[in-house]
């Protein structure tokens, strides 16, 4: 049988750093491309990246009469665009540069007839050139995206198991390619207040139409030169009175100050007895914490996990 641990693969940011960026670009660069296409969502729900048995897909994105489905095959290194029509495009996913990369997607759009202009700077991303721009040879290590991917598929599976537990309104679970994290959000419903703003990289609407509602957020991401780590996170917005003095599960946890929420090393899941159950604990005490100071309605917002082929109790 295999252990926990093989299922959750090993993620060393130093050693994958210059991959994991190179290919948070190129997702920016598919993002901006859903995001200069499809019609505005609440949180901005029309952007991000989901995941797939694959790797990464932007889901259907109208284009006039026609949809188009943009994919990140991490197993067989290829980015595939594919249109309603059955016209189909691929580029390789491989070692270059980012301007390389940006013009071969420029150039399969304008093939499959796709009339779009989209932005071409990277977002939250301090000092990154313009795509166009960026003519640095970068390598490319497959074997370190799928294992990215592959840590992606199990945190979705966790986060998949939480999100049958709630009955409110709830996001689906996707990956923002500008911060390059895996996210759930659960909401309270309630109307939350005008967030200030002066987030680095986000426009002040986007921001404030984001956190619009009160909300309690889990995710994932592989680390960045600010934060070298792979790691979990959780947050409320707005952040309830002792949030941040709160104590939650497992004891690996920890808030935050500089952050602004509490964090979970991934090495803490992976080398863990149970993956699976400390992820879970995380999620739902954190969870707690916001709800239970926040004063949300549990009793109405709340039903046991799901089991498959058992339908809720009503």
């Amino acid at each position: 049988m295999m252990q926990p641990s093989a299922l959750w693969p090993e993620l060393d940011w130093l050693e994958w750093r210059e991959t994991a960026i190179g290919l948070q670009l190129r997702a920016q660069i598919i993002g901006k491309v859903r995001l200069a296409l499809a019609p505005w969502l609440n949180h901005s729900w029309h952007v991000p990246l989901y995941l797939t048995a694959r790797g990464l897909t932007t889901s259907p994105i109208p284009c006039g009469p026609r949809i188009l489905q943009i994919d990140f095959d991490l197993i067989a290194d290829r980015l595939i665009l594919a249109d309603s029509d059955g016209a189909v495009r691929t580029i390789a996913l491989e070692p270059g540069g980012i301007a390389d990369f940006h013009a071969a997607v420029v150039a399969a759009l304008g093939d499959l007839g796709v009339k779009t202009s989209f932005d071409g700077k990277p977002s939250e991303m301090p000092g990154a050139l313009p795509f166009a721009e960026d003519h640095e040879a970068r390598p490319y290590d497959g074997d370190a995206a799928r294992r990215f991917w592959r840590a992606l598929v199990q945190v979705q599976r966790v986060f998949g198991t939480f999100r049958t537990g709630f009955l409110g309104k709830a996001s689906p679970i996707h990956l923002f390619w500008g911060s390059f994290d895996l996210a759930s959000t659960r909401f309270s419903g309630r109307v939350a207040p005008r967030h200030p703003g002066g987030l680095p990289g986000l426009p002040d609407a986007v921001t404030c139409e984001a956190y619009s509602h009160e909300e309690a957020s889990i995710g994932f991401w592989p680390g960045s030169d600010a934060y070298p780590h792979a790691a979990f996170y959780a947050y409320a917005y707005p952040a309830p009175a002792g949030y941040a003095e709160a104590k939650v599960e497992p004891a690996e946890a920890a808030y935050n100050a500089e952050m602004g929420e509490f964090l979970l090393p991934y090495d803490s899941v992976r080398s863990a007895a149970d993956p699976d159950r400390a992820l879970l604990a995380f999620c739902q005490s954190t969870y707690d914490v916001a709800a239970d100071l926040g004063g949300w309605d549990r009793a109405s917002l709340e039903c046991p996990l799901g089991r498959p082929r058992v339908p809720r109790v009503v």
